[in-house]
């Protein structure tokens, strides 16, 4: 029998220093002091907010960045749809 709490077991499977891209929720580590961070996974960049020297938060996302990301996927979805 396991004798740990769940707050004991849900401890052990946090993460600091790490958060989640809010576009493709790939884990995404940041480094230390940085203002913005591009996701690797998917290209999206977030602005970031340090809560402690080891714990970034997702402030928004950097809109100029995104929307160019947004713009070359419906042009090319519009280029599929013509075909």
């Amino acid at each position: 029998m396991n004798d740990e709490t769940t707050t004991e077991s849900l401890a052990k499977g946090r993460t600091y220093g790490v958060f989640r891209c809010l576009n493709c929720f790939e884990r995404v580590s940041a480094p230390t002091g940085s203002k913005e961070m591009t996701c690797p996974h998917c290209g999206f960049a977030w602005r970031i907010a340090w809560v402690a020297p080891d714990f970034p938060r997702i402030r928004g996302p950097v809109w100029d960045v995104n929307r160019q990301l947004a713009e070359k996927s419906d042009a090319e979805e519009a280029k599929k749809g013509k075909k």
